[in-house]
């Protein structure tokens, strides 16, 4: 069975869809918690960044500062996030992930590689090819 030829126009709106729904449907597969999916995107932006300042880390999560703030503090309560002195700005603090907000972080990505897992390993071995594939291409796609 062939795939029909489908326009770059037609087919953007398609794959957008079908990557947001499934990035949504993996996001949701996390361990039982109480953390929020914003508060795990504000870890996570703080493991694959470094550290950062609130405004920066506000900035990349798109969201304003003072919402930032309620994040991070609640994520500061956990021992997940901790700040320090900025090296040269006194009014400012570095935020980083402590081990333990490394560790929840761990779990959380554990929780959906295996519910993502469980789901590749319902489909056929031509399927799993297809995905193969298309991951390299996607990967390709992000890096352009």
């Amino acid at each position: 069975m062939t795939a029909e030829r489908v326009p770059p126009a037609q087919l953007a709106p398609q794959l957008r869809d079908a990557i947001t729904r499934l990035n949504r449907r993996v996001r949701q597969a996390r361990p039982v918690g109480d953390l929020t999916v914003t508060q795990v995107s504000a870890l996570t932006s703080l493991r694959l960044a470094g550290a950062m300042t609130p405004r920066e880390l506000a900035d990349v999560e798109r969201v304003q500062p003072p919402t930032m703030t309620k994040i991070v503090g609640k994520l500061e309560d956990r021992g997940l996030v901790r700040r320090t002195p900025h090296p040269t700005d006194g009014r400012q603090v570095i935020l980083a992930a402590t081990e333990g907000g490394q560790a929840v972080l761990d779990q959380f990505e554990r929780a959906r590689d295996e519910w993502l897992a469980h789901r590749l390993a319902a489909l056929d071995e031509d399927e799993r090819e297809t995905l193969q594939r298309a991951a390299e291409i996607l990967q390709q796609l992000a890096r352009a």
